[in-house]
């Protein structure tokens, strides 16, 4: 596979986790995330961790943002392959009122791109900033 056909790949996982996370589809999402994977973020000077499947489950639990009528907020910000087989992507996403920053670390696993760790920064903005 050429550098052009991963980073096709690697793009079209990343559309499927954005697509799942904005259409509330927790099987989507868990087919670009690796199992054994987790999400990993700060809160009040300490690290919280969250198993793939318990983060998945709610998602299946909230009402998702394309319920909801919400606009996307998407935007990948950083893209790098390091090896023929290692990637990061840096983006942002939203589930109002939740903003996130996700720094994603992705696997070429038996030929396929798979998330194998989400770290990700929360920012929590009230209604009238969500729309500026």
């Amino acid at each position: 596979m050429s550098d052009t056909d991963d980073h096709a790949a690697i793009s079209a996982c990343i559309a499927t986790y954005l697509d799942g996370l904005y259409e509330g589809d927790a099987d989507k999402i868990a087919s670009v995330f690796q199992p054994t994977s987790e999400l990993t973020y700060e809160e009040l000077g300490a690290v919280r961790i969250i198993p793939r499947d318990e983060w998945l489950q709610a998602v299946r639990d909230r009402q998702s943002p394309l319920a909801q009528r919400l606009p996307r907020h998407d935007q990948v910000l950083q893209m790098d392959q390091s090896a023929p087989g290692t990637a990061f992507v840096k983006l942002k996403c939203a589930v109002p009122p939740r903003y996130f920053t996700d720094y994603l670390s992705l696997l070429k696993i038996e030929g396929q791109w798979q998330i194998v760790q989400k770290v990700y920064a929360i920012e929590v903005r009230e209604e009238h900033d969500a729309l500026s």
